[in-house]
């Protein structure tokens, strides 16, 4: 954040105790905490079958994770179940937290789980192109090389090896 949210100004750096070099206003005179977005990303366990659910969409050739954003006033774990229920109608029985990172591209902090559910009978909505069940292995080398996507399967799969 280089400008004032509320008067435009260009910020600052300065002390706050506590806290540290945090961008301040000296027009507002007031110190302006970096301000992001927050989503989610979930790897979606089907818990019968032990398989990992991953989504083509936006006409891109590759799979990733099922992903949204966070809704003013919701939290992590309401956003993982909405999105997974939304964009491929499932309903998630259970999950854990695997790993968060924040993504510079998209100024969002990214928030990682894994999300089970008790069913592989996906149905799509118009944001997804289309969808395939993969064992953990296959999960693994189908996944976007070299995305976020890919780190968050990877840390999820390499503590389930341990």
């Amino acid at each position: 954040m280089k400008y004032c949210v509320e008067c435009g100004t260009k910020l600052e750096m300065k002390y706050l105790e506590n806290e540290g070099d945090i961008p301040y206003c000296p027009k507002c005179e007031a110190h302006r905490f970096p301000i992001f977005n927050t989503a989610v990303s979930m790897i979606v366990i089907d818990k019968g079958s032990k398989k990992i659910l991953l989504i083509k969409q936006y006409g891109r050739p590759f799979f990733i994770l099922v992903a949204g954003y966070v809704n003013r006033g919701e939290s992590c774990e309401e956003a993982l179940a909405r999105e997974i229920s939304e964009e491929v109608g499932l309903t998630v029985t259970d999950w854990q937290f695997n790993k968060s990172k924040f993504y510079e591209g998209s100024n969002t902090l990214m928030v990682n789980f894994a999300a089970f559910v008790d069913s592989t009978e996906v149905n799509c909505n118009k944001e997804i192109d289309s969808y395939q069940w993969f064992s953990f292995d296959e999960a693994r080398k189908n996944i976007k090389e070299g995305s976020l996507a890919e780190e968050f399967l990877c840390a999820f799969l390499d503590k389930q090896q341990n």
